[in-house]
């Protein structure tokens, strides 16, 4: 008898697990179909910035800076302001560059320094949204962004178009840069590989 009730608890033990590895492996795929999805969707949508393997191995090697941000801004978080003056246009900076981010406003890449430090810093937006008149602007316009650490003015230097594995996008510099990035071509429907890039300077005033 006693033999008889070992086997039927083994039995039970045995479906037991059987159903919570089974359960377990419904949750893993779930998650991964959530993960990949939503990783398809970064690239798609926040495709305005680099995105690619290579970009990514690039930037887990670069950590914020934190000089003038005492308070490093969590993701999501409105950081400050953009400014085009010669467009007239003020738009919202948030941190991240995620989906929802881009949804809110131009998103600033994690590991990119942030506004007015001494490197590059990488925003990103959307063509058909905040970014769809940075074609307009020309060298020399101004950018003008304030956050909490102050009010910061940017020159425009540079105007090109790249590839979107094109990594002197996001290379460190060795003054503080503003590097703009949307896709492009900005009316033409669909996902396109390449990237209207608007370098700026940040101007030190005597």
């Amino acid at each position: 008898m006693a033999y008889a009730f070992l086997i039927v608890g083994l039995l039970l033990t045995t479906v037991a697990v059987g159903n919570l590895i089974a359960q377990n492996r419904a949750l893993i795929s779930a998650y991964s179909e959530e993960f990949f999805t939503s990783a398809a969707e970064n690239k798609r949508h926040a495709g305005v910035i680099l995105l690619g393997a290579e970009a990514q191995n690039f930037f887990d090697t670069v950590k914020p800076v934190e000089a003038y941000y005492p308070i490093y801004p969590q993701e999501g978080e409105e950081i400050g302001s953009l400014a085009f003056p010669a467009l007239d246009e003020v738009m919202p900076i948030i941190q991240g560059t995620a989906v929802l981010n881009l949804e809110k406003g131009i998103g600033h890449y994690l590991q990119s320094v942030l506004p007015g430090e001494a490197d590059n810093c990488v925003l990103a937006g959307h063509r058909d949204t905040v970014f769809r008149r940075l074609g307009e602007l020309k060298t020399g316009d101004l950018v003008i962004i304030k956050t909490s650490a102050g009010t910061f003015t940017y020159e425009v230097t540079e105007i090109r178009i790249v590839a979107q594995n094109d990594l002197t996008v996001i290379t460190p510099t060795d003054h503080a840069v503003l590097t703009m990035s949307t896709c492009y071509p900005f009316f033409a429907p669909g996902y396109y590989p390449d990237r209207y890039i608007v370098s700026a300077d940040l101007r030190i005033d005597p």
